[in-house]
């Protein structure tokens, strides 16, 4: 079941990077594949949530500014007609550090099967740790709500 939803999700991951220094997501490509009112939470619990289509562009845009090596490796897919689940085990490095991190993304597509919600479940102090934020600063929220 959901075989096209989970390639249409594989096809997405893949335009995020090969993992190569040189590599960079295809922010027009992402985002054309988003419906016009998509929602993506950045990070769950309590990270932001970004509505439409010129804000989530902007946000890649600022990501692509510290973010290299960027790859999402899938190690699970599972989906039902409207919803892709993923587990992935991605590679990243942010801000010149090595920031592997393993994560839970669920996708929601709308009636065309186009991304309306995305939200992405991982554990944002190891990641903090691993760009070399301190912990305390970061919970302070004198680094603003986002992960630069």
């Amino acid at each position: 079941m959901g075989q096209k939803q989970e390639d249409f999700i594989r096809e997405f991951c893949q335009l995020f990077g090969d993992g190569s220094y040189d590599s960079r997501a295809d922010v027009d490509r992402i985002v054309s594949m988003m419906a016009e009112d998509v929602e993506w939470q950045l990070w769950v619990p309590g990270g932001p949530v970004i509505k439409g289509k010129a804000d989530i562009r902007a946000e890649l845009e600022r990501q692509k500014s510290f973010m290299r090596n960027n790859k999402c490796n899938i190690i699970n897919i599972t989906s039902s007609d409207t919803v892709v689940m993923t587990e992935r085990k991605d590679d990243a490095m942010l801000y010149g550090r090595d920031a592997p991190h393993h994560m839970v993304a669920v996708y929601v597509l709308n009636e065309q099967g186009l991304i309306k919600e995305w939200r992405e479940y991982l554990d944002m102090v190891d990641l903090t740790q691993k760009m070399g934020v301190d912990v305390q600063t970061a919970a302070s929220g004198r680094g603003g709500d986002t992960i630069d």
